[in-house]
């Protein structure tokens, strides 16, 4: 039983009160298969679709929705659209790049630091470390019991420290991989709302029917990109959707009405 299923099920078990689900759920076997599957292949990469991908389409929608405020044609759509898919796109991979890369060097250097006073300064780092049990409500007894185990083995010692006294997680994902799986969603969900426009270079559209056809198209998109966010928040996925499509009306509203009260200065 891979972990985010058993994990769904000890969810779904406790919100009907089924005592006799939850107890499936908590089994060795199950557990224990839930252990050997945790953190599958691409699955510390999904937050960054998902939320590239909102952000692309609200982003190049809010463009479309200017534009065509301001009646400035299609050709002025594909080329703001465009411009603003790829550059914001290119932003937010990099943005995503760099910060993980920075949470990894960070990472490494208080890993280093940890290390290297639980070498030197070994009395020192069990003080620590027991002070931190005793403030989470052990008592003295029994935080010396758990800083005894901890300090054992050095590398777990060190990891016991990064986690218990500084809060910090180790992030296994690749930054280069963040960076291209956001510059990805971003390109791919963005490009919903240019769509009607690019295919009309082909096929002829009227620009009367091309801009309610990219609403619609990028209010599906919204929903359901909003309603696959629950797989990051678990939230209801219909209230998710709602919102996601709430938000990016909001922000697609504003800028028509900007485009509409400025088109005079676009001729």
């Amino acid at each position: 039983m891979a972990f985010s299923k058993r994990l769904e099920e000890a969810r779904k078990a406790y919100e009907q009160g089924d005592k006799e689900a939850s107890a499936l759920a908590h089994t060795p076997k199950a557990i224990t298969e839930a252990a050997e599957q945790h953190g599958g292949a691409g699955s510390q990469y999904l937050g960054e679709i998902v939320y590239g991908g909102l952000d692309g389409i609200i982003t190049t929608f809010a463009v479309v929705s200017g534009v065509a405020g301001a009646q400035l044609g299609t050709p002025v759509i594909l080329i703001l659209g465009l411009a603003n898919l790829l550059a914001d796109g290119f932003s937010m991979a990099t943005g995503a790049y760099l910060s993980t890369k920075s949470e990894h060097e960070y990472y490494r250097k208080e890993w280093e630091r940890e290390a290297w006073e639980v070498e030197h300064f070994p009395s020192g780092e069990r003080a620590e470390l027991q002070e931190v049990y005793v403030s989470r409500g052990y008592s003295n007894e029994e935080a010396a019991q758990l800083v005894e185990i901890q300090s054992r083995n050095p590398e777990r010692w060190v990891k016991a420290m990064m986690i218990d006294e500084l809060g910090m997680m180790e992030d296994d994902s690749n930054p280069l991989i963040n960076g291209l799986v956001t510059f990805g969603s971003f390109v791919v969900a963005g490009a919903v709302p240019l769509v009607v426009y690019l295919s009309g270079l082909a096929f002829p559209i009227s620009p009367e029917m091309s801009f309610p056809i990219s609403i619609a198209s990028s209010a599906l998109a919204l929903f359901a990109l909003g309603a696959t966010k629950v797989l990051v928040t678990k939230l209801n996925p219909i209230r998710s959707g709602l919102e996601m499509l709430a938000v990016g009306g909001l922000a697609a509203g504003v800028a028509y009405v900007v485009g509409a009260l400025l088109k005079g200065i676009g001729g």
